[in-house]
């Protein structure tokens, strides 16, 4: 999280479900980590070339948006500071990274399609460019999150990679948990993905197993402070099995690294990271990749 005084959450919002999703979940980390809100839409520029007709049209688009900001802060509880901006671009995403950063956000909410299974993550246009580019934290709000009126956070759960050189969220977890007060769990994905099931698939599988639970108690000895740490091995014989195997509360959000893919300081998402974020149930941030 940012370390400014007052962190600011840029939330990408649009007059649709997904939108007032996004908008409660910046809620609820407003209310853990004492941020301000930029409710923010992005319209299109229409190339008007001083003719009056596609200026007043511009304006009229403007204006609009506006209103549906309006419209939309008002799901935001009094007693967090809120502002609205219309903001103009070609492209949502990028209209949006560039508001975040003039305001020094400390990360990018927004929601994902209209289309997917509830409570569920399903990518739209905005998010899937979010996450291909942005260069702060992405939160991501699942499907229906904001039929929850009692969500709040109380825990992060951070995948801790066994791949040396792959991008670590754990720094960023740790941040906001201290900031928000949270607990914080350690999580390991541990899958063969054989197609065998003999002694010694399950042996390799055992091996697997203590060797991910060995890399969470270094990494959990290495969390300073307060916090309340746990560890995690979610197995399964395979990594869809192992992440359907894993318990969610209405409390969780999930921290997780961007893909080696990814150029440095950007969020990319990769092949794990894309499948953690269809099977959990809880909002996900995804950490851009260290530099």
């Amino acid at each position: 999280m940012s370390t400014d005084p007052t962190p600011r959450l840029a939330v990408g919002y649009l007059a649709t479900p997904s939108g007032l999703d996004g908008i409660a979940l910046a809620v609820v980390i407003a209310r853990a980590t004492g941020a301000a809100i930029d409710l923010i839409c992005v319209v299109r520029p229409v190339g008007h070339d001083g003719q009056p007709g596609l200026r007043e049209y511009q304006e009229r688009l403007e204006n609009q948006a506006a209103q549906w900001l309006a419209d939309g802060a008002e799901h935001i509880p009094p007693g967090i500071e809120t502002r609205t901006v219309v903001a103009v671009d070609d492209s949502f995403a990028d209209g949006l990274i560039g508001m975040a950063q003039r305001s020094k956000a400390a990360m990018i909410v927004v929601g994902g399609a209209d289309d997917g299974l509830l409570r569920r993550h399903s990518l739209g246009t905005v998010s899937t460019g979010l996450l291909h580019s942005s260069p702060l934290p992405v939160a991501l709000a699942p499907r229906g999150y904001s039929d929850n009126a009692a969500a709040q956070l109380d825990s992060i759960t951070v995948a801790v990679s066994s791949k040396p050189g792959r991008s670590d969220p754990l720094p960023f977890a740790v941040a906001m948990a201290e900031n928000a007060g949270l607990d914080l769990r350690l999580l390991s994905l541990v899958s063969l993905d054989s197609p065998f099931d003999d002694e010694t698939s399950r042996a390799a599988r055992e091996l697997q197993v203590a060797t991910a639970r060995a890399l969470l108690d270094k990494t959990r000895a290495t969390v300073t402070g307060d916090l309340e740490v746990d560890v995690l091995v979610a197995d399964g014989a395979t990594l869809d099995e192992a992440l359907d195997n894993l318990p969610w509360d209405d409390g969780d959000v999930v921290a997780i690294g961007s893909g080696h893919l990814g150029a440095a300081r950007r969020v990319f998402l990769g092949s794990t990271a894309a499948r953690i974020l269809r099977w959990t149930t809880a909002p996900v941030i995804v950490v851009p990749r260290s530099g």
